[in-house]
């Protein structure tokens, strides 16, 4: 952990000699703004001398505590012995600046801040939900009464320019002190700290286990219970029972092992996953659900957890595992596992962990007794995705772990028409099969559009019907961040036609929501979704505008690298034409195969329109229910 350690007299020798901010960032292994540098020459001096002056100096101050699995920080923990107890004792202290706040619209739970744009959190319902993550997923702390407490100190404000917060009735997680109450703060502080050395409870804290407490797993059995009802069919069972049963086995035999399954869109890996979840939840096992996309993981925290902090905090990242303790978990459920990369480092990674980087594989592997792989391989949209039946498969075996595989053969997408997901693989060239003509099968409607218009026009008709209906495309046009009146610039553009993308970021733009809800909120309908925000979703109704990147020549889909606009692609050296061509390509089967009940089609170029006109002449329709043709529309 990149966490800053010292006790309350360092703490307050080093604000005193300047050089504590020095210190924190030079722990942090990362760039820090001079903003931040403020913030805790300010805050933690205060803090400090607030501890001295209620006989503290030995307790042990954290600094930036990294939650694990997240990437979220605490502003201080503080480590000492309980003055009742003589056990170990922590308290969470959110420090903020701010000198008035007030309810923001009458919400218990947000403020408006003067002089910050946009609704904060209440403090006491942040450093309350940072307890609660803590005493879930430390190990230290289970079974103890309540080891750790909560403040939050605006030690620059007066009640009276923040009554509002106290308006929220306070708990053991969440008291809030001001400057006009620093007295009783350090009544508080002498209450649950005692002027000992706390060096041997940071030890453990720092140093405890991470994974879900069995109150946790309690919970969320209950709430995943309540809230999904899945049948799992044919080979979606036997996956569901491979995983049961290697548990079971890693139990009894002392044995790890690892289970790979693998099918198209709509073969139930997510379905799996959660059932999964759910079982082993109630079952008491240490689980956890990770996937290397952010709008899929931000969703499944949205729907499987709604309403539910503490539930959601079991859907992680794949680059969550880095520091993760050696088999930690009973089982770790690795979903998109075709997303995986050859690394977890990134831009934000502290140096002090990059030198220490190992392959992402490994941290997954290593993380669980029974690490669980769905993917999808011809779903590999992005250069350094690796994860593949082969590459898992081939790394387990170097472990000398036993591996089983489980091919999903149904499909519960597209109609549930198998011939129309081998259809779009033949289309786009991804196996050895040659493109045939869709005369259709009675299971989904498959149509082409003659403009941009057309097929939104289309769509549209869908949703007002009350079917989900999106519009994706191939990413052929530059990508604008949103104007300062917080409006998206419509980067699409054809002929006359044009249409914002997506929200860049998981911060919603006026009535557009943010890109990890685009294909699940109403409001996603009206701008272009690309193949991040779409992957792993689905819809009723799918519109697909094939961009200028793949076009038909010589009775062929051809792929142009230099008509993308993907930044992932502008590198030769590090990503070759061969890698570009499937990533397009790959791309596009995506994008083809999310409409539950039909997919609509456009091509931006005329030569490919003939092309698809070519393969698309549907003798026999959905037999479900009667659908207008577009030019009826």
């Amino acid at each position: 952990m990149s966490t800053f350690r010292t006790s309350a007299d360092g703490l307050l020798r080093l604000a005193g000699n300047g050089t504590l901010a020095d210190r924190i960032a030079e722990s942090m292994g990362r760039n820090v703004s001079p903003a931040e540098r403020r913030s805790w020459s300010r805050s933690l001096e205060v803090l400090g001398q607030d501890l001295a002056d209620a006989g503290l100096g030995q307790v042990e101050v954290l600094v930036e505590y990294h939650l694990p699995l997240t990437s979220k920080r605490v502003d201080v923990v503080l480590a000492g012995v309980d003055p009742k107890t003589a056990e170990d004792s922590y308290v969470v202290v959110e420090l903020k600046q701010w000198s008035s706040a007030e309810s923001y619209e009458g919400s218990e739970h947000l403020v408006a801040v003067e002089h910050v744009r946009g609704p904060r959190l209440h403090p006491g319902v942040q450093v309350e939900l940072y307890c609660e993550y803590l005493t879930d997923f430390l190990g230290i702390l289970a079974g103890h009464g309540s080891p750790v407490r909560g403040v939050a100190y605006l030690h620059n404000a007066v009640d009276r320019d923040v009554s509002d917060l106290f308006a929220r009735r306070p708990t053991e997680q969440s008291r809030i002190f001001t400057k006009q109450r620093r007295g009783q703060f350090l009544d508080y502080l002498r209450t649950h700290l005692a002027p000992k050395s706390g060096v041997g409870a940071a030890d453990r804290f720092l140093t405890s286990s991470v994974r879900p407490s069995r109150r946790l797993l309690a919970y969320a059995a209950q709430e995943l219970k309540e809230r999904s009802h899945f049948t799992l069919l044919d080979e979606q069972r036997v996956a569901y029972e491979l995983v049961l049963h290697a548990v079971e086995r890693a139990r009894s035999a002392d044995h790890k092992s690892l289970v790979v399954v693998s099918g198209g869109p709509g073969s139930g890996k997510s379905v799996i996953a959660l059932s999964v979840l759910g079982e082993l939840a109630r079952q008491q096992r240490t689980v956890m659900h990770a996937t290397g996309s952010r709008s899929f993981t931000q969703t499944l925290r949205r729907y499987a957890g709604r309403g539910s902090t503490r539930l959601k905090n079991l859907f992680g990242y794949f680059n969550s595992f880095m520091s993760a303790e050696r088999n930690g978990l009973d089982v770790l459920i690795c979903d998109e596992a075709h997303r995986i990369r050859e690394t977890s480092v990134n831009r934000f990674t502290p140096k002090a962990k990059r030198d220490k980087a190992r392959p992402q594989i490994d941290e997954l592997v290593a993380a669980a007794r029974v690490p669980v792989f769905l993917l999808d391989e011809h779903q590999v949209v992005k250069p350094g995705e690796l994860g593949n039946v082969e590459v898992i498969s081939s790394y387990a075996k170097q472990l000398n772990l036993d591996v089983e595989v489980v091919e999903l053969h149904g499909q519960f997408r597209c109609g549930g028409s198998d011939a129309y997901e081998q259809w779009v693989v033949d289309l786009l060239g991804l196996d050895s099969g040659e493109p045939w003509v869709w005369t259709g099968d009675g299971r989904i409607d498959v149509r082409l559009a003659s403009s941009p218009e057309e097929l939104e026009v289309f769509l549209a008709t869908k949703q007002a019907a009350g079917l989900t209906a999106r519009l994706s495309a191939g990413y052929c046009w530059p990508w604008s961040d949103p104007r300062p009146n917080d409006t998206l610039v419509a980067d699409v553009q054809i002929g006359g036609w044009s249409r914002p993308w997506n929200v860049k970021s998981d911060r919603s733009v006026s009535e557009a929501p943010g890109s990890a809800f685009w294909a699940t909120d109403p409001n996603g309908f009206g701008q272009i979704g690309c193949v991040y925000t779409a992957q792993g979703f689905e819809y009723a109704w799918s519109g697909v505008i094939i961009g200028p990147d793949l076009v038909a020549r010589d009775g062929q889909l051809v792929t142009r690298r230099e008509q993308s606009k993907d930044p992932a692609f502008r590198s030769r050296k590090s990503v070759s034409d061969a890698e570009v061509d499937l990533l397009i390509r790959n791309t596009y089967k995506v994008l083809l195969t999310r409409g539950m009940r039909g997919t609509a089609i456009y091509s931006t170029d005329p030569e490919t329109c003939e092309y698809l006109a070519s393969l698309v002449k549907v003798t026999r329709p959905v037999e479900t229910s009667y659908e207008p043709d577009l030019s009826e529309v």
